[in-house]
């Protein structure tokens, strides 16, 4: 049976209510989430559905010498195979295959050519009436490869690594030198020079990636797509096949998790639209949990950073650079040491950051990319320098707390990371903490407490939104917004209740469909306040356009009345104290009374550039942590965690801190569990699957306690609204990192911090006692993983 298209629209349950900005309120998408009404992009059915399943390279580079398909196209039910011997038609120009967010280079184009660029590089799609057939059939295809030599280890290469293009859109090159950091640093008499190590991180969201492409009979294609825009993966759709707009249509209305997965188009979408045209008939491709390793990541990457005090902490020098890895088509850029020019006051600041391109898949944005590296390594050093001048680490960051962005000359459009220190050390109780190292212990387990700063970009871009008040008094919100599970369903819905004085039940918000107006990608925490921007806005012109109609009522008293005197509270439109006296007329009687079924409007929202460029838009944090360690065993316990956060006004704190406590079981997965291991002799990613790729699971979690610290920030936004996706998760790795050097005295400078490095001081980056006024750190090519 063909699926309907009316996807379900989230709406709150009866008795809500009324409903503010800044209420905590339940998800109104929760309900179809729980009782299955949610479709996901691989739960859509059509007559006739072809099933695609792909099969991948098991080389890192070379080229294909012949495809055994004979077998696989046996098997009972198996339509077709594709590959690059019969592909569709397609266009060939990079320019084509370049997403919204593409980086510099040449983009990946499936089945173009009979080379490999990577292990696990999709080289043939099995097309089949069931998915069993199609995925039987698959696992015949034998491959004959002519194999060349692969390079996939970063610490091997370091010494070629070049300098990024800066063609990337968001990506902001080191700022230049200030004063001549390596002199000062040399000169002074405190010292920490460390290097740290990140190894690659892969995206996991429950709902893997996944296509469905369903055939219209005029032609038109509906698309369901695992993706963070509906327009970025219909961009690149129109793109690359070359069908108008028009005849295309990309839905995304509920997506399982993403955390950047999402934010470029993956192969599965370009295959299951090249097999529908051409098989004619409706295609789904689903990934396996093991293909979900076959596409981007977060890049390996080496940091080194060295700090210079005086004797009293004031910091003398700031050196940090970082290499990461890159694929050889495209350069993927991150900002990874900007920020160690922005979180503390010094005159001497040097900051590089290069890439070393090897035959892996580019990497992309994973929460908090970049911040999730650059940070971690610079709280830890200052961590370290903490150590050496034999101040309390809080204390140090304090006596060189930074008001303003000293290598931009900007000020911070708000910056409340004081309050945070302040209010998030009083919570964890952390003027009771010993300063010394394995000072603290109960039973065999010793007990550490660790602190780190984060900071964030706060960003805003532009949207469109629409709205309809039709006139049974129901309000139709829509932006082509999506909802990756952080809560745009309900906030979006809530401001604009708010914004008409509506129950937040009477409320509907639109998203994850491509015809909707313009939004932006949903990615690094912009969307509350670039799309609830613009959701307040369009609310605000149709209250306008209403009490435009109210104006004509030559019974009471709207004419004589300016707009600044109407409010819109209870269903209603209220005057009070104007020139005509005060009335109230329910929007549902307005409506009526003008004759009208519906009114709408439309708004664009654009950032007040200007206005912005004078100041750096930040997200602030500071996280305390508690471990416990068993030195014998090397386990790691993060049993407290307290994370104030400074992110503007909170929109739901109900849902704001479910983000943020989500980001802090992240960041403690990024400490003690996350690393996706590779083979370098194959080039190849081994524990491809959730039973080998370790995450935090119930057991590691314990308690979490966040805490919004008050900040109203119009600058970013005219809700005073910043975003908190990603600052949940900066700083908590550190954080932890620092704790267990304070619980054993041993400093561990590469993550995942696994048992084996807990209990066995100098493996790697670590060492024992290593931050008492002494340079640090170890040739990272000369460490064998």
């Amino acid at each position: 049976m063909t699926s309907p298209h009316n996807d379900v629209q989230p709406v709150a349950e009866p008795g809500t209510g009324y409903v503010r900005k800044g209420d905590g309120v339940p998800r109104v998408d929760g309900r179809a989430k729980v009782t299955g009404q949610a479709r996901y992009a691989a739960e859509h059915l059509a007559d006739g559905m072809i099933f695609g399943v792909v099969v991948n390279s098991t080389i890192a580079k070379g080229r294909i010498a012949t495809l055994q398909l004979d077998a696989a196209r046996a098997v009972p039910g198996v339509v077709e195979i594709l590959s690059h011997l019969n592909r569709p038609r397609m266009r060939k120009l990079d320019l084509f295959y370049k997403d919204m967010t593409a980086p510099a280079g040449s983009p990946f184009k499936p089945f173009h050519s009979d080379g490999i660029l990577y292990s696990g590089q999709p080289i043939a799609l099995v097309l089949a009436d069931s998915f069993e057939a199609a995925r039987y059939a698959a696992s015949l295809v034998r491959v004959q490869y002519v194999q060349e030599e692969h390079e996939t280890h970063l610490l091997s290469h370091l010494e070629r690594s070049h300098k990024p293009s800066r063609l990337k859109a968001g990506f902001s090159p080191p700022p230049d030198e200030t004063g001549d950091a390596q002199a000062a640093f040399d000169a002074a008499p405190m010292q920490v020079s460390a290097e740290y190590y990140a190894g690659v991180e892969h995206h996991n969201p429950m709902e893997m990636h996944a296509s469905t492409v369903l055939w219209g009979e005029d032609g038109h294609l509906t698309v369901y797509d695992k993706s963070q825009s509906s327009q970025n993966s219909r961009w690149m759709v129109s793109h690359v096949f070359g069908i108008p707009k028009h005849r295309l249509t990309v839905k995304n209305p509920f997506v399982g998790g993403a955390f950047g997965s999402g934010l470029r188009p993956q192969y599965n979408l370009i295959l299951a639209v090249m097999a529908a045209l051409h098989l004619k008939r409706s295609v789904r491709v689903v990934l396996t949990r093991q293909q979900m390793f076959t596409f981007g990541h977060r890049p390996e990457t080496w940091q080194r950073v060295q700090l210079a005090a005086r004797a009293d902490g004031t910091l003398a020098a700031v050196l940090h650079e970082a290499i990461a890895e890159t694929a050889r088509i495209e350069d993927y850029v991150e900002v990874v040491v900007n920020w160690s020019g922005q979180l503390y006051k010094c005159d001497n600041v040097k900051l590089g950051y290069r890439l070393v391109a090897l035959d892996h898949y580019s990497p992309i944005d994973m929460r908090a990319p970049g911040a999730a590296h650059g940070i971690h390594a610079l709280e830890v050093a200052m961590d370290e320098l903490s150590y050496a001048v034999g101040m309390d680490p809080l204390a140090l960051r304090l006596h060189n707390y930074s008001e303003r962005d000293e290598a931009q000359d900007l000020p911070y459009s708000t910056k409340e990371l004081r309050a945070c220190y302040e209010q998030g050390a009083a919570r964890f109780g952390w003027s009771q903490r010993p300063m010394a190292p394995r000072s603290m212990r109960e039973g065999h387990e010793l007990i550490g407490w660790g602190m780190a700063t984060g900071q964030w970009d706060a960003m805003q871009m532009f949207a469109r939104a629409h709205a309809e008040l039709h006139a049974d008094g129901r309000l139709v919100v829509g932006s082509a917004a999506t909802d990756i599970g952080t809560g745009t369903y309900t906030v979006m819905a809530q401001i604009a209740a708010d914004a008409m004085g509506l129950q937040l039940e009477d409320v509907v918000f639109r998203l994850g469909d491509s015809t909707l107006p313009v939004a932006p990608i949903e990615g690094g925490s912009s969307h509350v306040a670039t799309v609830g921007s613009a959701v307040e806005g369009v609310c605000e012109k149709l209250q306008k356009k209403l009490f435009a109609l109210a104006r004509r009522l030559d019974d009471l008293p709207f004419a004589k009345a300016r707009f600044a005197d109407v409010q819109f509270r209870e269903g209603s439109m209220v005057l009070q104290g104007g020139p005509g006296g005060s009335c109230a007329i329910s929007l549902q009687q307005l409506l009526a009374r003008a004759g009208e079924t519906r009114v709408e409007t439309k708004y664009l929202m654009l950032p007040n550039i200007l206005k912005q460029k004078k100041y750096v838009r930040a997200t602030h944090s500071a996280v305390f942590c508690e471990v416990r360690v068993d030195e014998d065993f090397g386990t790691v316990r993060v049993t407290r965690v307290v994370s104030a956060v400074a992110a503007g006004r909170i929109m739901n704190p109900q849902l704001a801190r479910s983000q943020i406590m989500g980001g802090v079981v992240w960041g403690i997965s990024q400490a003690l569990h996350e690393e996706t291991h590779a083979d370098h002799r194959l080039g190849r990613f081994m524990n491809h699957s959730l039973a080998e790729y370790h995450v935090a699971v119930q057991a590691d979690v314990h308690d979490i306690d966040v805490l919004f610290v008050e900040e109203d920030d119009r600058i970013v936004s005219r809700l005073g609204a910043k975003g908190v996706g990603e600052i949940g998760m900066v700083g908590v790795a550190a954080a932890v990192t620092n704790a267990i050097y304070h619980a054993t005295g041993r400093r561990i400078r590469s993550t995942p911090m696994t048992p084996d490095k807990v209990m066995t001081p100098g493996m790697g980056w670590e060492a024992r006692d290593s931050a008492v006024g002494i340079g640090v750190g170890l040739d990272p090519r000369s460490v064998a993983r």
